[in-house]
């Protein structure tokens, strides 16, 4: 056996998950609870019917490669060939990480509170992995600084996922220029910025930064899983510049060979349509105002959303995230995620979903407030 897939844990948030009974509240994994416009999955089958289901390029379809690129119409990646379709964002991400990076000599540099799914990447490849932590009293804000201080010679790929899981802060303009123009007078070998946009439809402020706007070594990563509730459809693309471009084909032929036919006509009927990419948009903020309602009275501290659709909250000092959320889920019927699955950094905190109905949220804040408030040694560390 590969001994690296024996250095690999497993998913502390699929761990509570399998917690979840039927009269549990489920805050925990992050997944809408919209249902899919039944128009694009219409589409899907009527092409399956009439062409069936071929296999497409290794790329994908060259006019849904066509319609991503032209509606995020960033520099250096506004065309087809730009774009690779995946099977959802893990395996585009996965496709980057092994494709830039050197085991041998690179470095991965990833800004948390983080989803671990970066680091465990670049671990089952080999490749050494950094951590930077924002800072908690600033409610884990991008800081350019911090991230900038944390660079080694080795650094080749900066992960940034924005808005970010688990925190649900999104970077600013001011930031993303900030650390574009200073790893842009680095010099020598560029370091690229890996940037996750999978919540980027569910943006709450007006100054969000996207570095592709700016920086000409980014890799963006998405999918429909969370703007077009399709978390199950699998369909998620990478856009890269041009000189990266063939050889994350390269890579994604031969991890997966391409994405599915039937996913992609769906995605091109989204793409095609009229604002789709963010019929659910309002839903979400209505809902993101909501929550913050719930949070405000519940007297925990907690993190407002700038986009996404979660919010954390603080445990009690020197709270473990672990045992509590464990104890929450076998005595309370509350699912939760533990922040120490984000890292070290967001021990002592909870990721909680608030996409259930508003009086289903309400009702898993109060428990999780009353248990916080009563202190019991069981969750401290």
């Amino acid at each position: 056996m590969n001994p690296k897939v024996g250095t690999i844990t497993t998913s502390l948030i699929r761990e509570i998950a399998a917690k979840r009974k039927p009269s549990s509240i489920d805050l925990g994994l992050g997944e809408p609870s919209l249902k899919p416009n039944p128009e694009h999955l219409q589409a899907g089958m009527d092409y399956a019917f009439a062409h069936g289901l071929r296999y497409t390029m290794n790329a994908g379809d060259p006019h849904l490669r066509a319609a991503v690129a032209e509606h995020y119409n960033y520099p250096h990646m506004r065309d087809a060939e730009n774009v690779c379709i995946t099977t959802g964002s893990q395996e585009a991400t996965y496709a980057v990480i092994k494709t830039l990076l050197d085991p041998s000599k690179d470095e991965l540099l990833v800004v948390e509170p983080a989803f671990p799914s970066y680091a465990k990447m670049a671990k089952l490849e080999g490749v050494d992995v950094r951590t930077v932590a924002m800072n908690e009293n600033d409610d884990f804000a991008f800081d350019p600084q911090r991230i900038l201080a944390t660079l080694t010679p080795r650094t080749r790929l900066v992960v940034i996922c924005s808005p970010c899981n688990p925190t649900a802060r999104a970077i600013d303009r001011d930031a993303v220029h900030e650390l574009s123009d200073a790893l842009f007078r680095l010099g020598g070998d560029p370091v690229w910025v890996l940037h996750d946009e999978i919540y980027r439809e569910q943006t709450f402020i007006e100054d969000a930064g996207y570095f592709a706007s700016v920086y000409p070594y980014t890799v963006v990563t998405n999918s429909l899983s969370k703007s077009n509730a399709l978390t199950g459809l699998r369909l998620g693309w990478a856009l890269t510049p041009s000189e990266l471009s063939p050889s994350i084909v390269k890579v994604h032929a031969w991890l997966t060979s391409c994405a599915d036919t039937f996913a992609q006509q769906v995605a091109l009927h989204v793409f095609r349509t009229p604002h789709a990419l963010r019929e659910h948009t309002h839903w979400y903020a209505q809902q993101r105002e909501r929550a913050i309602e719930v949070l405000e009275e519940s007297g925990l501290r907690y993190i407002a959303p700038d986009g996404s659709f979660y919010a954390c909250v603080r445990l009690a000092e020197h709270a473990n995230s672990l045992a509590t959320a464990h104890k929450l889920a076998d005595e309370h019927d509350v699912i939760a995620v533990p922040g120490i699955a984000f890292g070290d950094c967001f021990e002592g905190w909870l990721r909680l979903s608030w996409v259930k109905e508003v009086a289903v949220f309400a009702e898993g804040v109060r428990r999780i407030a009353a248990f916080v408030k009563e202190g019991p040694a069981a969750i401290r560390l």
